[in-house]
């Protein structure tokens, strides 16, 4: 059967391409490598008491033995039998890095992709952050800017649902957005000293894809307000976070349009030197190992931005011999993730009196400490931003409960301490031309695809800001009003720590220095669209995966018209 239209993955992109190409009317097929999963299913432990996840919720020893170990790595926050059915083992799906410079890949191989376990932080860029290349040389022009993209934001909030608070500021710029969840008292004290004392600076509540008051076409497709349990990445029965499983797939499955194939690994595209055109997508079955090929008019990538380039890179052919699509060299090329390991805490002092109630699903934001230009001595351009939160927990927490036994433990259980607050640093990573993914030479994967090889590393200015930012950490606290404020750095964290990895397919307007034009299509491949990840040509401070919506939607629609008008 030829299709109107494939797309290849089903996470954040994938489920919006699926929605948008079925809404005007195409059919469409969507390919998932990962295991076919239902919403609120089996898979989704959110409604398990805390004693019924398996082992406590602790990782046996000898998991890492399983290929594990690599989600270790991105901390015990992460490391929880809760959600580990929802990440990708090593052992199964391996892949390459030098060994001196490791590379840490996070992946969610099953329907709804990372869409399932995502932290839901949904901020727009600014015009800033669409010049900043031009502005200082580093990476190609973007050839959109805000305004573009703006009406996209409106459109991929108001149905996503993105709750936040209305703030005038141009680093973030304002959007559609549900009732924000609310600071507590200790976070409202520090932002509302900051105002005085820093003015630059701006601690504004996160913007999360959580619903607090659903619209009726929200509620329509089984969608309710967040009832703040805090297990969003245990899947969420709810559907009160967005993700591809509660509402881009069922919207577009309402439409008619819409055919799943899950367990299906993309192998490459099929390409016409004739026509120049993408002809089809060679899968093979993830349990049978047969393959076949499904044809279309019409593909989009949106397998993430490693995986998206990896099945470009291996649709080698006679007319593209380095990859499709890739005159310009650049496919693979600029890797990117958002840069961490910076932070500080601190203690802030007063309100005894009052107490946490709930676990609200999000954190306070600090947009772009240097959205207003770099400072004398920063040694390092772009900026970064901050993301954390104040809590007052028990005062048997931590080292107190290694104190005495008997009656003092039980006063222990029922007091508290020190409210505290702690922010954590996402830092802008410049695009090189040599952090890049190839495909490794000798080894291949269970399918005989060549395995993803990751050669990125951070560099002399993202190691600079790491450093600065910690000082810049302790800074806003103490001006905040905090106190007995401690700050520190890591910089041996491999690329991926932040699971932000971009820039592998850039957009750009010259196709002699990038891959994809200012509709991500690609400048060799007229009926070839690639709108995750890959895309970017820079990777800004903020969460991107509401700008990766957005840019979906928007080539979505063009794609259509494109289409109707016969020119692809």
């Amino acid at each position: 059967m030829e299709w109107d239209a494939i797309v290849v993955g089903s996470g954040i992109t994938g489920g919006w391409a699926a929605k948008e190409l079925c809404e005007k009317g195409l059919k469409t097929l969507v390919l998932e490598r990962g295991r076919h999963i239902d919403h609120g299913g089996p898979d989704y432990t959110d409604m398990e008491a805390p004693w019924e996840v398996e082992f406590r919720n602790l990782v046996p020893e000898d998991w890492p033995d399983k290929g594990w170990h690599y989600m270790k790595d991105k901390g015990d926050w992460i490391y929880k039998m809760q959600h580990l059915q929802f990440f990708a083992d090593t052992k199964t799906y391996p892949f390459s890095y030098p060994e001196d410079r490791p590379f840490m890949w996070t992946r969610g191989y099953q329907l709804g992709g990372r869409s399932l376990t995502w932290y839901r932080q949904s901020y727009r860029w600014g015009e800033a952050d669409f010049t900043a290349n031009l502005r200082d040389g580093h990476g190609v022009d973007w050839p959109i800017r805000y305004a573009d993209l703006a009406p996209w934001y409106d459109h991929v909030e108001r149905f996503a649902g993105i709750s936040g608070s209305l703030e005038g500021l141009d680093e973030v710029p304002d959007g559609v957005f549900q009732p924000p969840f609310e600071m507590n008292c200790a976070e409202r004290r520090v932002s509302e000293r900051l105002k005085r004392q820093r003015p630059d600076l701006h601690m504004i509540m996160g913007r999360t894809a959580n619903l607090t008051a659903p619209t009726a076409e929200q509620e329509a497709l089984g969608r309710s307000r967040c009832q703040a349990r805090s297990h969003c990445s245990r899947g969420c029965s709810f559907g009160a976070y967005f993700s591809s499983l509660s509402a881009t797939l069922p919207a577009a499955k309402n439409t008619g349009n819409l055919t799943i194939l899950t367990d299906q690994i993309c192998h490459s595209l099929e390409h016409d030197p004739a026509t120049g055109r993408v002809t089809g997508v060679r899968v093979i079955d993830a349990n049978s190992m047969t393959t076949s090929t499904h044809r279309a008019r019409l593909v989009f990538l949106c397998a993430s931005a490693i995986g998206s380039a990896h099945i470009m890179l291996n649709s080698r052919s006679e007319a593209h011999p380095r990859g499709l699509a890739n005159g310009s060299d650049a496919l693979g090329r600029y890797l990117m993730d958002h840069v961490g390991g910076a932070w500080a805490a601190g203690r802030v002092p007063g309100m005894l009196d009052r107490y946490e109630y709930g676990r609200r699903p999000n954190n306070i934001y600090i947009p772009n400490v240097r959205a207003r230009g770099q400072k004398p001595g920063d040694g390092f351009i772009r900026g970064f931003g901050f993301q954390g939160g104040a809590t007052r927990g028990r005062a048997m927490d931590g080292a107190g409960r290694r104190a005495g036994f008997g009656a003092k433990v039980k006063d222990a259980a029922t007091d508290y301490g020190p409210w505290t607050i702690r922010i954590d640093m996402f830092g802008e990573m410049l695009p090189h031309a040599d952090n890049r993914l190839t495909l490794h030479p000798t080894k291949t994967d269970r399918w005989g695809i060549p395995l993803a090889h990751l050669d990125c590393t951070l560099r002399e200015n993202e190691l600079a800001m790491i450093a600065r930012g910690r000082d810049e950490a302790a800074e806003i606290l103490r001006a905040g009003g905090c106190e007995d404020v401690t700050a520190g750095a890591r910089f041996d964290h491999p690329v991926g720590f932040k699971t932000h990895e971009m820039g592998t397919a850039r957009m750009g307007r010259d196709p002699a220095t990038s891959v994809l034009n200012a509709w991500n299509q690609a400048h060799e491949v007229a009926n070839l669209f690639v709108t995750d990840g890959a895309c970017m040509a820079s990777n800004g401070t903020q969460n991107p995966s509401l700008t990766y919506m957005a840019l979906t939607a928007r080539a979505a629609s063009h794609a259509v018209e494109l289409l109707r008008e016969g020119a692809i």
